[in-house]
């Protein structure tokens, strides 16, 4: 069996990728597939950390364009996140992997309060820690959490699983099929051609700590588990472009 190529990650998981082709809501059968992997990994002796977005829920962005205060419809994506944290931390736990839910804010009943030190003990007993709540402050996305959480627990990689899409493409590949798909790029690369990769913030945030992102496609089964290993797949973001 090949030893994987990185020995702590950051899974980052949209909303959008939990709803599967309902397009909202929770899809049961995506959740227990990302589960199966996440499971998967773990079973190499990776430590996963997983960031999920509240997308297919709710989205603040989308609130705050009809209208709504900005601040309060961050807040319930916030809480949006939390119920899709819990419905990963159900599916995981089923299949006998020991998980902990962290939240940015604060619901003892259901989760524990994000504690730094608290989840890298986690992760070095082997358990699954989901970060929920976003940051805990509105205006920045869960791409942001994601970075802020791979530089506090000192992650080695962030992997950016995308739905319908296997990497950083030069337009969107959906509306211009004569798009380019790229195998390497710099993060000076993705802010200057303003790629959508993740936000500027997180982009920024990634760079000064110098951690590097994998985007690859979760629709493909197996795919996480390749990322882990470090093979050839989806495109790799980093310091500076490779030739």
């Amino acid at each position: 069996m090949s030893s994987p190529k990185y020995s702590r990650v950051v899974l980052k998981l949209s909303g959008e990728a939990l709803a599967g082709e309902k397009g909202y809501g929770i899809d049961a059968q995506v959740i227990q597939r990302v589960a199966d992997e996440v499971k998967d990994v773990v079973g190499l002796g990776v430590q996963a950390a997983v960031v999920v977005g509240g997308g297919n829920i709710w989205r603040g962005i989308s609130g705050s364009a009809q209208g709504m205060d900005r601040a309060t419809a961050d807040y319930m994506g916030m809480l949006a996140t939390v119920l899709n944290a819990l419905a990963l931390q159900d599916a995981l736990e089923k299949m006998h992997v020991d998980t902990r839910v962290q939240t940015s804010v604060e619901m003892r009943q259901v989760a524990e309060p994000y504690i730094r030190r608290r989840a890298i003990r986690h992760l070095e007993k082997g358990r699954v820690v989901i970060f929920a709540g976003g940051t805990g402050n509105p205006y920045f996305s869960t791409d942001t959490t994601a970075a802020l959480r791979a530089a506090e627990i000192e992650a080695d990689v962030i992997l950016m699983a995308k739905n319908g899409v296997d990497g950083v493409y030069s337009a969107d590949p959906l509306k211009f099929p004569d798009a380019v798909k790229y195998d390497h790029l710099g993060f000076f690369d993705v802010l200057s051609q303003g790629l959508g990769v993740m936000d500027s913030t997180a982009t920024s945030l990634c760079m000064d700590n110098d951690i590097p992102l994998l985007v690859f496609s979760i629709t493909e089964r197996g795919n996480i588990r390749r990322a882990v290993l470090g093979e050839s797949i989806g495109t790799i973001v980093g310091r500076q472009t490779r030739d």
